[in-house]
């Protein structure tokens, strides 16, 4: 969906706007203009368009307590007029920490999947991860569905090699306050396991509001706990 900054719609009773990064970015703002605030980092690439209304879904149930988000397109991804092969992981890093620096804090992120890659130059106040993932698992099954389809691409996204080799390297940021949550059948250390399905890993976009109502209720309750 091409948005402009300025539109404003409501959702559910929640007020939802488009408005600019500092760097021509389109974001997305939900609810209150103050702090508290949740800074999202969306899953990378596929995986981001396919769980888009899970993370949407989840930032306006929050948006409904009281609790501001944010949604930022960064360089290559998404809306961006940046073609993805131009995508870097230092300008994506530089572009969240960016975005982190202008809202109204305290500031927490909240990031899905390969989200977790992107905000080690954030300076906010706390982490909640959901399925956090290594840049090495991540490139691995880029590699493996691109060897199934047998295209020169990585499902349908032109990523340039040298994006590739920086993601392979990097790891999620697990300095200060953190909380990882992922799904019943995952085996990975956790603070929580709760049911749902990986949507990054569906045919098609879909949202899943069971799984929005209960990752919203335990971010709410993360960030209630930083405060304290």
């Amino acid at each position: 969906m091409q948005i402009k900054a300025g539109d404003r719609f409501g959702v559910a009773g929640v007020t939802q706007r488009a408005e600019r990064c500092a760097n021509g970015e389109a974001m997305l703002r939900f609810g209150p203009a103050q702090g508290p605030t949740v800074l999202a980092a969306a899953a990378l690439f596929e995986e981001g368009n396919r769980t888009r209304a899970l993370l949407v879904e989840v930032l306006r149930r929050l948006a409904a307590r009281g609790i501001g988000a944010a949604l930022p397109d960064l360089p290559g991804q998404n809306d961006s007029l940046v073609p993805t092969a131009d995508a870097r992981l230092a300008e994506w890093r530089a572009a969240f920490a960016a975005v982190a620096a202008e809202l109204p804090g305290p500031v927490h992120v909240v990031a899905l999947r390969g989200g977790a890659l992107l905000d080690a130059e954030a300076r906010v106040a706390s982490r909640w991860y959901l399925s956090p993932v290594s840049g090495a698992a991540q490139v691995r099954e880029w590699r493996r569905v691109r060897a199934l389809g047998g295209a020169a691409d990585y499902a349908g996204n032109a990523i340039d090699e040298a994006m590739v080799a920086a993601l392979a390297a990097a790891e999620p940021w697990v300095a200060g306050p953190l909380r990882v949550v992922r799904l019943d059948g995952d085996p990975r250390a956790a603070d929580r396991h709760v049911p749902g399905a990986p949507l990054w890993r569906a045919s098609e976009p879909r949202g899943d509001a069971a799984l929005a109502r209960v990752l919203a209720d335990d971010i709410a309750a993360w960030i209630e706990r930083c405060a304290t």
